[in-house]
């Protein structure tokens, strides 16, 4: 077996050897032992199924939550000519059916499941007749409420395994403290505790924390003394590009990048920066899932994130190569108010939570006592202009009605269009037609394959290119052709769903329980409280801060600002910015002399000295005739 697994390995990916604690995962699989893997992003998770997966008879069952990384996958392993498909909840019945079908007879590897599709009658009647060889649980941390993404979905997987007696599951996530790793396998219902973890201590990333109010001067002195790759992350899609926009005024190769981008522009703009024609991406945390690149020098945050984890999981994103690269955070004073808020935005009291359910149900027209199993095309926007909510707070008063499992509120399935043939092959021959639908079916055969047995995607773009037709005659063509009912066409779609879960129920009986809403709030309030100490604190060192989190003891890094900053005797973050502040008070006056300047800062001369000294390098005090002034362009 080993040496069929590092086969496996070279035929299809091309690597020579595993990286650390890989090949010990796969082993454990290939035991039949229930496994917990627990390892870094860009740790190589995926390939410790996949691999095993091609060594074994059967076909593996993957559930996890993200749609987008779902589709990367199976694209990925396609490529590589493997057999492997999904399905999830923005599929119609039909598209589902023939999915499932071509897993139980297509000798197909790898079927990707969202987790709400896992306990539909349709998929538990249909897995009995596959032949699974492993149950695969990515991002396994939403099983757990001690979790930063709990998903109820989640908890449905274990009951799956009475269909899959004597098959062992395959546990996998990059973020997991002691007490999630701990519920992930009770969860699963793990024969025995079976735990691979690799240290979450990644020594060549340098993790610094900088205060500033000014945080494009901050980031641009940054990026002048940190060449290669970067990825800034900030919290909303307008700052996005706004940021970028800056970057570029000011000469910085860079780009913005959402979820509410169209696919080919976020692909487009993924390549430019993946192959280093675009420098820096400006983004969401939409960014990084599922991109590979190892050259990252630098992640900046300029707004906090909500947690540890997702701090570790988006700073992790640098350096994958081994070599040097930062993980650095901006604060100002104005981040601690705007985190503490994020609490009541993302817990809006229940009264809220309940009239949001009221209005929910009149805005999609479901009597109370109906709606179960029931979808909708849902607009956010729409909806709470229509009903005057504020934005934040209603997105988070959904997602509590999800984690009481009163709907499903998927957002933003952004769906490329597909096609299969509903004729067969004779049928098709003969059907007359135009020249120009003749020249696009010809095109539309020769660039696809499988289009009689399955739905397959596809691209308007490179149907008009192959076939020298423009995207109106391509379109024009895959409607005629469906009428016709040749072809089967559905539309690229991008769109949210709401999907109810059970029956609509008076708002008043609504079941927020104190485990879904008090306890949950606890929890968030606590991984806000850990970010705000990771940051604002800087007399531990950083690594020692972060990975205490997760349950490891480490001696002091070497690395990150507070240990350079200890081994150099010099100003830690905090008392610099105290100081820096004085200074700027006392020259709001007027000019000043350095004695004058010692004698009248409160704090130690040689420290007063150091600060000015960094103030007068970066240009923000000027000293001209031996009077040092405030630089008022560079502070406004």
């Amino acid at each position: 077996m080993p040496q069929k697994i590092y086969g496996i390995l070279k035929q299809y990916w091309g690597y020579d050897e595993f990286r650390p604690l890989q090949e010990d995962i796969i082993r454990s699989v290939l035991e039949g032992k229930d496994t917990l893997g627990l390892m870094p992003t860009g740790g190589g998770k995926s390939l410790t199924f996949q691999v095993p997966v091609m060594a074994m008879e059967g076909i593996c069952i993957v559930v996890t939550p993200l749609i987008a990384l779902m589709k990367d996958q199976v694209d990925n392993l396609r490529q590589k000519g493997i057999k492997a498909n999904y399905i999830h909840s923005g599929m119609s019945r039909h598209e589902t059916l023939i999915a499932l079908d071509n897993c139980i007879y297509g000798n197909y590897k790898f079927l990707y499941v969202s987790p709400e599709r896992l306990y539909t009658e349709l998929f538990q009647a249909k897995l009995k007749a596959m032949h699974v060889c492993l149950l695969v649980v990515d991002e396994a941390h939403c099983i757990s409420q001690w979790g930063y993404d709990f998903r109820p979905s989640y908890l449905q997987i274990a009951g799956i395994r009475e269909y899959l007696p004597g098959i062992p599951v395959l546990a996998l996530t990059a973020t997991a403290t002691p007490q999630v790793a701990d519920d992930i396998q009770d969860k699963l219902e793990f024969k025995e505790k079976n735990i691979f973890r690799k240290s979450f201590d990644r020594p060549n990333l340098s993790y610094v924390v900088r205060y500033g109010e000014n945080k494009m001067q901050q980031l641009m002195y940054i990026l002048d003394r940190v060449p290669g790759t970067a990825i800034i992350y900030v919290r909303s899609r307008k700052r996005t590009k706004e940021i970028a926009e800056e970057l570029s005024r000011n000469g910085y190769s860079a780009d913005f990048y959402h979820a509410g981008l169209l696919t080919e522009i976020k692909n487009e703009k993924q390549q430019k920066w993946k192959s280093g024609e675009c420098r820096i991406i400006v983004s969401t945390n939409a960014f990084g899932m599922g991109i590979d690149k190892a050259d990252v020098r630098l992640v900046v945050h300029l707004d906090l994130p909500n947690s540890p984890e997702e701090y570790y999981q988006e700073a992790g994103r640098a350096g994958r190569d081994g070599k040097r690269a930062y993980a650095v955070i901006i604060w100002s004073k104005a981040d601690k108010s705007k985190l503490k808020k994020r609490i009541s935005d993302t817990f809006p009291e229940k009264e809220f939570i309940r009239k949001v359910y009221d209005s929910l149900g009149y805005f999609l027209k479901i009597a109370e006592g109906e709606g179960t199993d029931t979808m909708f095309e849902f607009n956010l926007n729409q909806f709470c202009a229509a009903y005057k909510y504020p934005l934040l707070p209603t997105f988070n008063a959904l997602k509590i009605l999800e984690q009481a499992e009163y709907i499903i509120f998927t957002e933003e399935i952004d769906s490329l269009s597909r096609i299969m043939v509903t004729v067969n092959k004779d049928e098709l021959y003969k059907f007359n037609q135009s020249e120009k639908n003749e020249r696009l079916l010809q095109t539309l055969l020769r660039s696809y394959t499988g289009l009689f047995a399955d739905y397959v995607f596809i691209q308007e773009d490179l149907l008009a290119h192959r076939s020298g037709l423009t995207k109106q005659d391509v379109y024009e063509g895959l409607i005629f052709l469906s009428k016709s009912h040749v072809i089967h066409y559905i539309p690229r779609k991008k769109t949210p769903y709401i999907i109810y879960t059970s029956r609509r129920v008076e708002s008043q009986y609504l079941m927020l329980t104190r485990k879904i809403y008090e306890e949950r709030k606890d929890r968030f309030e606590h991984r806000v409280n850990s970010i705000l100490k990771y940051t604002v604190e800087d007399d531990n060192c950083r690594v020692k801060t972060l990975l205490s989190y997760f349950g490891e003891r480490i001696d002091d890094c070497g690395n990150c600002d507070v240990c350079k900053n200890k081994l150099g005797g010099k100003l830690s973050t905090e008392k610099f910015s105290y100081i820096e502040k004085d200074i700027r008070t006392y020259l709001a006056e007027g000019a000043a002399e350095l004695g004058t300047l010692v004698e009248n800062i409160s704090y130690p001369q040689d420290k007063v000295i150091e600060t000015l000294r960094f103030l007068c390098d970066e240009n923000f005090v000027i000293c001209e005739n031996g009077l040092y002034r405030i630089n008022k362009q560079n502070y406004d």
